[in-house]
Order: C-alpha cells, then sequence, then structure tokens
C-alpha cells in the first residue's frame, strides 16, 4: 500500500502540474477573444486561425483539466441519497462508480479517439475554413486528455482503498484553502497582468459567493 500511496502521490502531481498550467489558459482565451472582437468591429479585420485557437485553447481546458478537477473533488454529483451516508458508504459508491463507469468509459473514448489523431498526422488535416489551422494538434487533445483522466481515475481507487482500510484520509474530505477564482486572481497579482483583470475575477468571486445560502459549508 506504501508504494501504491507514492505511486498516488506522482499523479496528483502530474495532475495537479497540468492543471494549474491550464488554467493561464482562460486568460490567453479571454485576450484573444477581446482582441478579435475589438478588430473586428473597430477596424473590419477578422481572422478564421483567430476564431479557431480560441476553439482550440477551450478544448485544451476542458480535457486538460479533467483530472484535476477529479483530483481536487470539484467534479459535480448529485448526492441527494449518497451525502446521507457514511464515509465509507461514499468511497465504496466511488469505487463503484471508477471501476464500472469511469475507467471504461475513459479508456474506451483514449482508444477510440488515437486513430483519429493518426490519420489526422498523416494526412495533415487542415481546417476547410480559409486561413484555418492545422487540425491534428486539436485532435491530440482527446487521447492525452483522456490518458491524464485514466491515471487520475488510478489514483482515485488508490487513495479510496486506502482510506477504506485505514491506511489514508477520507479522500472525499473537502480541501480547506482558496477557491479557484481566489488562486486564479493572487497568480495573475503575481505576475503583473492588468489590474483590470484581477478585479473582474475578484468581482466574479464576490458575486458567486453573495449567491451562495448562508451558513452553507464550502
Amino acid at each position: 500500500m506504501n508504494f501504491l500511496l507514492q505511486l498516488s502521490r506522482l499523479i496528483d502531481g502530474l495532475s495537479e502540474a497540468v492543471g494549474r498550467a491550464t488554467i493561464w489558459l482562460v486568460l490567453v482565451v479571454v485576450v484573444i477573444s477581446a482582441g478579435n472582437a475589438v478588430s473586428r468591429f473597430s477596424m473590419n479585420l477578422s481572422s478564421n486561425a483567430m476564431l479557431e485557437i480560441q476553439w482550440y485553447l477551450f478544448s485544451a481546458i476542458f480535457m486538460f483539466s479533467a483530472a484535476y478537477v477529479l483530483k481536487k473533488n470539484e467534479h459535480i454529483r448529485i448526492d441527494v441519497i449518497a451525502g446521507r451516508l457514511s464515509d465509507k458508504a461514499q468511497n465504496w459508491i466511488d469505487v463503484f462508480g471508477i471501476l464500472v463507469f469511469l475507467l471504461p468509459m475513459a479508456c474506451l473514448i483514449a482508444w477510440l479517439s488515437w486513430p483519429v489523431f493518426m490519420n489526422a498526422w498523416n494526412s495533415g488535416e487542415m481546417s476547410a475554413n480559409d486561413g484555418g489551422l492545422i487540425r491534428w494538434p486539436v485532435r491530440l487533445m482527446m487521447p492525452v486528455g483522456f490518458a491524464l483522466l485514466i491515471l487520475q481515475a488510478f489514483s482515485e481507487l488508490i487513495k479510496r482503498f486506502a482510506f477504506l482500510t485505514g491506511a489514508g484520509p477520507n479522500p472525499l474530505a473537502k480541501e480547506v484553502g482558496y477557491s479557484a477564482e481566489q488562486e486564479l486572481a493572487d497568480a495573475i497579482k503575481k505576475h503583473h497582468v492588468g489590474g483590470e483583470v484581477v478585479s473582474f475575477v475578484s468581482a466574479n468571486h464576490e458575486m458567486v459567493d453573495d449567491h451562495e445560502p448562508k451558513g452553507k459549508a464550502k
């Protein structure tokens, strides 16, 4: 179990590093989208490549953040019943869900998406739009993203079995610390990015807090 927990920590570290790097793509997408909109409406200039790179980056954010979200236990749960059960029962439900649903689905999609990437790579597939981008980078995102998700699923299994056998803490316990919005705002401040972006992120976090029911545990 000690070896498996060390392996789990390595996988968690990989997911954490990829997830934190991917966070910056949100800012990049916003800047590109705003720049493209300004150039289109003020100078009547537009580019299919600039439009498509937004789609590529949005795909990257979605695919490369999936493992990070799973590691943080921040994916959507419908736990009307499970939330009333004991910690051990909730972990057993997760073990069942990972083995029966998550891993088979992720492995199947990763396997089926690899030939699609290879076909785009070998053929040099390009966008059908004038001035569009080459397609293989976005095709590669799916097998890579699901490979990361598969690794993190194994890490989550290890942590749940460790808890169930008394060898580790409850992996379903929420981490105490900054929210995702606060982390992004702090990172932007640290790297001296425009104050307007920081204000926007902070205002968004405050708006979410204002709409949360009072007394609800975070």
